[in-house]
């Protein structure tokens, strides 16, 4: 629907007689054979000409010239909608004036040549024309040389490139990696002198695109050419620090700390959440900062140095809330799998109840397979999983702060470990009823007399 949308777009400017064309990335992966994820749209016709042909268009950028035209959604009743949420991005050929931010161009001058806004954006490989109504390719700069040998290149002087936009450093890691191509060398000297410069980047702006290099399924190729191009120390020093630690080898026979982060990332699945992703790249990152040296190589307490160490990190790139607690909860509990098969029945349960369990037991799969590759805890657990009724993990608690107030109890602290004793017998099978379990809790916890 949106290719189908987008060439009509094209089609309706060129009758009321601009020039217009398909632009960027969905022509790169068009010419790859590759699905677009969405699709743009370059012309002439200036902003306010385009919201005057299509009167459904959210002018979200028009002072760089750039609007947004609402892909049609045709529900199941037959009736058409159109949302901000799927649009094809519609911008108007221009050259930019003065990047003083990093980021934006200070002013824009509309063009009437497509060449002159070709030459503005970033890639070689992301500045390709495609005419969709005769399939003819417009290349100014070189992109179909640089698809065909596989190489990122900046459209011309890389420094002024990035002196524009900061954030294209990081892209060209990720598109490097996503498609398994080299970098152009002078390319690549130019990251590595302005690497420091990605300081000027927005937080949000510098995680977005550090989650899609863990995400698109070349992690561990992006996170190598982050090291080299110097990006790694600027953006995760903490990462850096990885290199060289080295570990005990009856356990890690893979080498050191990055070596084995590195094998994580090779093995995320596809697809793979940003959670999962974030909670492989930092399982050991308090390694570094904890290693000794005793009668073997030792990480005291590197769990909770990292678990904090991660929060740092999460808090510096501006997570959310939610996807914090959950990067923390899985480096807090990544080593808790070599007890599995000591945990009692209650413990063992209150375990596997963490919430999104799944990613925990991904990243100990990821964990084990990085190093020793012993599975047995893996798969043990998986298959004690299976074995317990789900109804049995969370049952209905037998017993309430209400029923110990009824039963001559003061509210108050002590509550939560009468509670918690009792809901570990029921999961142990010990406790099946109310009564038993107020039974329980008055002969294992008298109530004191005030």
């Amino acid at each position: 629907m949106a290719k189908a949308f987008a060439i009509s777009i094209v089609q309706t400017l060129r009758e009321r007689g601009h020039q217009a064309y398909l632009v960027g990335g969905c022509v790169r992966d068009l010419l790859l054979g590759r699905e677009p994820a969405d699709y743009d749209v370059t012309t002439d016709a200036t902003p306010d000409e385009v919201m005057r042909i299509f009167p459904e268009t959210y002018a979200v950028g028009a002072q760089f010239g750039v609007v947004l035209v609402p892909v049609p959604e045709i529900a199941e009743d037959g009736n058409v909608s159109q949302t901000k949420s799927h649009a094809i991005e519609v911008a108007t050929f221009r050259a930019d004036i003065g990047y003083s931010d990093g980021r934006h161009p200070d002013a824009v001058r509309f063009s009437k040549t497509p060449q002159e806004d070709v030459e503005r954006r970033d890639f070689t490989i992301n500045g390709l024309l495609l005419d969709p109504l005769t399939n003819q390719v417009l290349d100014f700069i070189g992109g179909q040389k640089d698809l065909q040998a596989g190489i990122i290149r900046t459209i011309g002087d890389p420094g002024l490139r990035f002196g524009e936009d900061k954030l294209r450093m990081l892209r060209a890691v990720r598109f490097a990696a996503r498609f398994g191509y080299a970098m152009d060398p002078a390319t690549m000297a130019a990251i590595q002198k302005l690497a420091p410069q990605i300081s000027q980047v927005s937080r949000e702006r510098v995680r977005d695109e550090l989650t899609k290099m863990l995400t698109e399924g070349q992690a561990r190729r992006a996170f190598l050419l982050l090291e080299e191009s110097r990006l790694l120390h600027e953006v995760l020093p903490e990462i850096e620090a990885m290199k060289g630690v080295e570990q005990p080898p009856q356990f890690h026979p893979e080498g050191d700390v990055f070596v084995h982060t590195l094998l994580l990332l090779e093995n995320l699945p596809r697809p793979c959440s940003p959670t999962l992703a974030w909670g492989a790249l930092l399982h050991d990152v308090g390694k570094p900062p904890t290693f000794r040296v005793a009668e073997r190589i030792r990480f005291d307490n590197h769990v909770d140095v990292g678990v904090k160490m991660a929060e740092e990190i999460c808090r510096r790139l501006r997570f959310s809330h939610e996807d914090t607690e959950q990067v923390l909860a899985l480096v807090n509990n990544h080593m808790r799998f070599a007890q599995a098969m000591k945990m009692s029945e209650s413990t063992f349960k209150k375990f596997i109840r963490l919430p999104r369990f799944d990613e925990h037991l991904a990243l100990h799969r990821l964990d084990c397979l990085a190093s020793h590759r012993d599975l047995g805890s893996y798969n043990f657990t998986r298959e004690r999983i299976a074995a317990i009724p789900p109804e049995a993990v969370r049952p209905k608690p037998l017993l309430s702060g209400d029923d110990l107030i009824a039963a001559g109890y003061s509210p108050g602290p002590r509550f939560k470990e009468i509670l918690n004793a009792v809901e570990d017998a029921q999961l142990e099978g010990r406790l099946t009823s109310s009564a038993d379990a107020l039974q329980f809790a008055v002969r294992e916890f008298p109530a004191q007399k005030s």
